[in-house]
């Protein structure tokens, strides 16, 4: 049998590398606050994980559209895992391929996925160095945690570059993140000094009833947290923190005795840690459970086997290989655009498109941001948009703040609330009507276009109160918490509901809600026409991104849910 792997066969690069606010390190651009400490040992163990090219995605494209659009005769008729596997699966070329491949250098310990398109697979250092020439392992560390990396660009052979979209566990070292924490404001006697779940129902009507009833519904939020990091913001949610059950228990207690709740978990995928509980990790579950209240909740948590895997990457190889899996999910995770690889973010787009037509609904914070900056030196500054919440296949959640911080109010753009457009991806058809139109009503008001790209994918999709928060973490009430994390489990917590609902009325899940919602045009949602988010200091723009307006903006999407008119309008079928 002729091998693929003849030296005499022209190498084709991919290259992964980071950019921006990184710098160069032997090829591969590092974030400057982890230190590389050395070579790992040649022997020492790494798990890669290997995305093989899928067949028909064109047509899983068209299929989310027909079941997402409530116009279509298609709408709300999902597919099952097996019948998305059995569209997309890799052919048996490119499974033949692949294995022969590693196999030829002796990598046989793999774990595939059922819809085969995903390969797991255990090598030493030295191994993995030879499978993709240029790769050069190294460790790194930032505080007390380390993560194993490449330190270069890797290649294949051009005869499996072709069956491959990616190789992770090589490259994604996240960039250290801010505080959740916002300093205590003044106090005022006798008015609400923060958010807790009573504030959150007052604001958007909750009723002491509005809280889950049937059986088949359930909610999960994401806590895939990496081996290697500490604290965060939304720039890389997948830390090394977990949820306490008596911090839930001990919530619940505090501000949930208004409303029937669950105070467990129902089930956690992975493995929780045994160190402290994480303020984000308290936060995701908090406030899921007690919006989507007396819903099953799922908590998916990374096992951290190896410090070569991508806590991210890991959640997403899970979703395609349960077959059970929770209608909502809640993800404050995000990386900037232009430090991930097209390819890297279109195979992405691909998965969250599988768990579109299974009726699954993936919501992901905007970040804390606001239009996010790329400092070009000498030249112009530009905005930077974040992935996956510039996904077209997602919903993303941006943060608002009350009028007055200690009413009840109505609500303004929270300043940090992530927002913009993609530079990679297109305007999805069912937002271009609602983009565009924002975009000529305030146009004299615009940043200067060399800025952002007006054709690209505009988010967020639609927001909720962002801003000091009340968590309970390792057993003590911290108040002031604020970020778009807090925002996307309340958003969350509410779908789920109304997944309840249309559940007990013999309807399907909402799965992938954008199409619907974008047809709303702002009905059931309150809208926020207040205030603009941060963005490059610098002369031209100083400091000030995109404003809110009337109807849809990318600071807040459509606003905030109203949910008695968000079920009505939802639950029409």
């Amino acid at each position: 049998m002729k091998t693929l792997l003849a030296f005499s066969i022209p190498l084709l690069l991919i290259s992964l590398v980071w950019s921006g606010y990184l710098e160069y390190d032997q090829d591969v651009l590092i974030p400057q606050d982890w230190t590389r400490v050395g070579r790992v040992d040649p022997t020492e163990e790494l798990e890669l994980t290997f995305a093989l090219k899928q067949q028909n995605v064109h047509l899983l494209e068209e299929k989310l559209k027909l079941v997402s659009d409530p116009d279509s005769a298609q709408y709300g008729k999902h597919l099952t895992l097996e019948e998305v596997a059995s569209l997309v699966h890799p052919s048996e070329l490119t499974q033949k391929v692949v294995r022969h491949w590693l196999h030829s250098h002796g990598i046989t310990n793999c774990l595939t996925i059922r819809t085969q398109d995903f390969l797991q697979c255990k090598m030493t250092a030295e191994v993995a160095e030879t499978l993709l020439p240029g790769s050069r392992f190294h460790r790194y560390v930032r505080d007390s945690h380390s993560i194993v990396r490449s330190s270069a660009p890797y290649s294949v052979h051009d005869d499996v570059h072709q069956h491959l979209d990616f190789v992770g566990g090589l490259h994604r070292l996240p960039p250290k993140g801010q505080d959740l924490s916002k300093k205590p404001q003044q106090h005022k006697a006798g008015l609400h000094l923060g958010v807790t779940p009573a504030v959150l129902r007052t604001r958007y009507n909750l009723t002491a009833a509005d809280v889950g009833s049937t059986q088949n519904n359930s909610q999960a939020v994401a806590q895939v947290r990496s081996p290697t990091l500490s604290v965060h913001d939304e720039a890389s949610m997948f830390l090394e923190q977990y949820y306490h059950p008596a911090d839930l228990a001990e919530f619940m207690n505090m501000f949930g005795r208004t409303f029937q709740h669950l105070s467990q978990v129902e089930r956690v995928v992975g493995t929780q840690g045994a160190g402290k509980a994480g303020l984000e990790a308290s936060l995701d579950v908090e406030y899921i459970m007690s919006t989507g209240a007396n819903i099953s909740t799922w908590v998916f948590t990374n096992p951290g086997r190896h410090e070569s895997q991508e806590p991210f990457l890991q959640w997403m190889v899970l979703l395609s290989n349960m077959s059970d899996l929770p209608w909502v999910h809640t993800i404050s995770y995000g990386d900037d655009e232009d430090s991930l690889s097209t390819a890297y973010m279109m195979r992405i787009n691909t998965e969250f498109m599988k768990a579109g037509v299974r009726g699954i609904s993936l919501l992901f914070a905007s970040g804390d941001s606001g239009a996010g900056c790329k400092h070009m030196g000498k030249q112009q500054n530009s905005f930077r948009p974040s992935f996956p919440a510039s996904s077209p296949y997602v919903t993303t959640v941006g943060g608002t703040s009350f009028k007055n911080p200690f009413k009840v109010t109505y609500e303004v753009t929270d300043y940090i609330s992530g927002g913009g457009f993609s530079n990679v991806f297109g305007m999805p058809d069912y937002q271009a009507s609602a983009v565009k139109g924002y975009l000529k009503t305030v146009e004299a008001t615009l940043p200067p276009p060399s800025y952002f790209n007006t054709s690209g994918r505009a988010y967020p999709d639609m927001a909720a109160l962002s801003d000091n928060y009340w968590v309970v973490s390792n057993r003590v009430p911290i108040p002031w918490v604020s970020g778009t994390s807090a925002s996307t489990p309340v958003v969350g917590g509410m779908l789920s509901l109304i997944n309840g609902q249309r559940l007990l009325k013999g309807l399907p899940t909402l799965g992938f809600l954008n199409p619907r919602l974008y047809k709303l045009k702002g009905q059931a949602l309150f809208d926020v026409t207040e205030g603009c988010h941060l963005s490059c200091l610098d002369e031209q723009v100083q400091g000030k991104g995109f404003c809110a307006a009337p109807s849809w903006d990318p600071v807040t999407g459509w606003g905030t849910p109203n949910y008695p008119a968000l079920l009505a309008a939802l639950l029409a079928e």
